[in-house]
């Protein structure tokens, strides 16, 4: 398969990446970024692109992929809801909206988190907003799966942790064993996205033990 990640200078994106370039049903990768990744592989090919909201120089080269990997984000915390909005749901969309352009077809993964409220009525803005990008990518395109994934453990070779992931790594045997709900791995969450894009799911939107159950499928 031929696949676009972005966010792949992240936590979440680089985990992501790094199954794709170990894995045999990936054969050539794409990663947009706003800023160099400094990584090489024979199967990667990387476009810095400074705005993600004009992506018109950019387009062109978008075609011909068989899936998206979506894994940029950002956190609410501190953030006016008008400004998550913008960077959240907006630009999400209009990337998505680019892409299904070249590649009706394609499958899209995207990376939301556990809580996201799907009826966009809920209390908490940020809940809202994922779930009305959700909504919005499943609306877009036919074989869009919504990754939901707790607590994440990183994956070896990782150089973009996220400093409070790095301080609770030891949680995470014990969280897996008495909470395994809310915990799965980066390794996991590369894994079922690939086989998303492989096979499908019989879910578009995936909690944790979803995507446990198709990292191993």
């Amino acid at each position: 398969m031929r696949v676009i990640i972005t966010g792949s200078t992240g936590m979440v994106g680089e985990g992501v990446l790094l199954e794709c370039l170990d894995s045999p049903d990936v054969g050539e990768v794409l990663v947009i970024n706003r800023r160099p990744l400094g990584r090489q592989h024979a199967k990667l090919r990387e476009i810095v692109h400074g705005d993600f909201f004009d992506l018109a120089p950019i387009e062109a080269e978008l075609a011909g992929y068989d899936a998206c990997f979506f894994c940029l984000g950002v956190s609410s915390i501190g953030m006016a809801e008008a400004d998550y909005r913008r960077v959240t749901h907006d630009l999400t969309l209009g990337f998505a909206r680019a892409l299904a352009r070249h590649n009706p077809g394609m499958t899209f993964c995207y990376v939301t988190g556990a809580g996201t409220d799907s009826s966009e009525k809920g209390r908490l803005a940020w809940a809202r907003i994922k779930g009305a990008t959700e909504n919005a990518l499943m609306a877009m395109f036919a074989n869009a799966y919504m990754f939901r994934p707790g607590f994440m453990k990183p994956s070896p070779g990782q150089r973009n942790l996220k400093r409070l992931y790095a301080y609770l790594a030891w949680i995470y045997p014990l969280g897996r064993r008495l909470y395994p709900a809310g915990f799965c791995t980066l390794h996991e969450v590369g894994r079922a996205m690939i086989n998303a894009a492989r096979k499908g799911y019989s879910r578009h939107v995936l909690e944790v033990p979803d995507i446990v159950r198709l990292a191993e499928a």
